[in-house]
């Protein structure tokens, strides 16, 4: 009697994820206590104004350290909490950076004031004309206030990703002029060679994050593996695939699921970078992603020749297998989503049924390859058309499609409206938030 044995149980999802967001905030911690402890150290001063100011700065070059970490977009951070979570932190770190360096300088600024009988503007004119790093710091503000509020929604929604990014990058200078105004006039700085050496090993960390992960990491590998556009395939009037070769293709750490940053190097496109997710999982010899005419820089895909040469960063991403709590899953893919479904379905192992939700079949992008290919793993296809109204994922649909969902890892990829109604009615049916994995391409930085 032959005995068929069931693919072995994934080591739990939740793992990766809590290790890596718990080992973020204790680290944050950590040193926010460590800068109190140094802050004690160094003495009171007299002005409880000037107190809570420098406690304030303090605390703010703490966070513009962790900004830096959370944008250098570092590997084993990334698969494990995934580039869009992690910008989100780098959003809320940056709205709670910019109150924390006002309040700095606000009471800095009236402490010296009240001790000097200058109305407070013409104090932090003096402090700016008098201490030495004062006028870098009030440079590096102003560029921190101008970044925040281009990244306020109302104004991001209106400005291209280019110009936005553009911005975006004098994060940097004001990072450096901070850095120079705190060894010029940190008391806590210079208070002890232990304070001392404590914020240089901080500074060096974060910078060099920056420089290992968003320079130093991508070279490297473009220059290994040496990409280029070796064919360009139309899957309809909107839709085309993009398949790129390379050198050494086996030794890239990519996974289904995941997407780079894809730099064309042609000559209207080589500053544009976009993310675009592997619509095929990575075989060692080739890579593929597919993408819908969006825009124009999407649409001028369908006109690169063979040969191109392509710089990619990545792979970025936690929307993989890594993170599979159950032997069993359901994919779900809205629109042109399917690319990096389709990509896990062929790693996957165990049950899969895969949900691809579209306004009309034409709108099915590589629907023939997800016949085949679901066929060829024992997987269940369902395509679900019609317009948005009624609701064709509502809990009651899901529940007839897939009765043990709520014992099973869902996958999601689609528009934000879609991702959000599928995950209201996951969260209707019971499945547990560990068990959903969804990831939104949002970059920073």
């Amino acid at each position: 009697m032959t005995t068929v044995q069931s693919p072995p149980r994934p080591r739990t999802a939740i793992r990766p994820k809590v290790v890596a967001r718990t080992g973020l905030y204790a680290v944050l911690a950590a040193n926010a206590a460590v800068v109190t402890f140094f802050f004690v150290q160094a003495g009171f001063a007299s002005n409880t104004l000037i107190l809570l100011g420098r406690l304030a700065g303090l605390y703010g070059a703490l966070l513009m350290a962790f900004q830096l970490l959370l944008v250098a977009r570092l590997p084993w951070l990334d698969r494990r909490i995934g580039m869009d979570r992690l910008t989100l932190w780098h959003r809320w770190t940056g709205f709670s950076l910019l109150w924390t360096l006002l309040a700095h300088a606000v009471f800095i600024t009236f402490g010296y004031a009240d001790s000097s009988g200058l109305d407070p503007v013409n104090q932090l004119v003096d402090l700016a004309e008098t201490v030495e790093g004062v006028l870098r710091a009030v440079v590096a503000l102003a560029l921190i206030l101008v970044v925040g509020t281009v990244s306020a929604r109302f104004a991001r929604r209106r400005l291209a990703y280019e110009t936005w990014h553009f911005v975006h990058l004098y994060t940097y200078l004001a990072v450096v002029l901070a850095f120079t105004h705190q060894v010029a006039v940190g008391t806590t700085f210079v208070a002890s060679p232990a304070a001392t050496a404590y914020w240089w090993t901080v500074w060096t960390a974060a910078l060099g994050s920056v420089l290992l992960g968003r320079l130093v990491l991508p070279l490297w590998r473009n220059l290994r593996h040496r990409l280029r556009v070796s064919a360009v395939v139309p899957e309809n009037d909107d839709v085309v695939s993009v398949h790129i070769t390379g050198r050494d293709l086996d030794r890239l750490p990519a996974r289904a699921g995941q997407f780079f940053l894809w730099r064309f190097l042609t000559r209207d496109r080589w500053w544009q970078a976009n993310p675009f997710s592997l619509s095929a999982a990575p075989d060692g010899r080739t890579l593929r992603l597919t993408v819908k005419a969006a825009g124009d820089g999407s649409a001028a895909l369908r006109h690169l020749k063979p040969g191109t040469r392509v710089f990619a960063e990545g792979p970025y991403g936690a929307f993989t297998a890594l993170h599979r709590t159950r032997p069993d899953a359901v994919l779900v893919a809205g629109g042109v989503g399917v690319t990096p479904i389709r990509a896990l379905l062929e790693e996957l192992h165990g049950h899969a049924v895969v949900i691809h939700r579209v306004a009309t079949e034409r709108d099915a992008v590589l629907h023939d390859e997800l016949r085949e290919l679901a066929h060829a793993k024992g997987a269940e296809l369902y395509l679900v058309t019609g317009p948005a109204t009624p609701d064709k994922l509502a809990p009651a649909e899901l529940a007839r499609l897939v009765p043990d969902i709520a014992d099973r890892d869902v996958y999601l990829c689609g528009p934000p409206g879609m991702t959000a109604a599928v995950r209201r009615s996951l969260r209707d049916l019971g499945v547990p938030a560990p068990q959903i994995h969804f990831e939104r391409f949002s970059l920073a930085g």
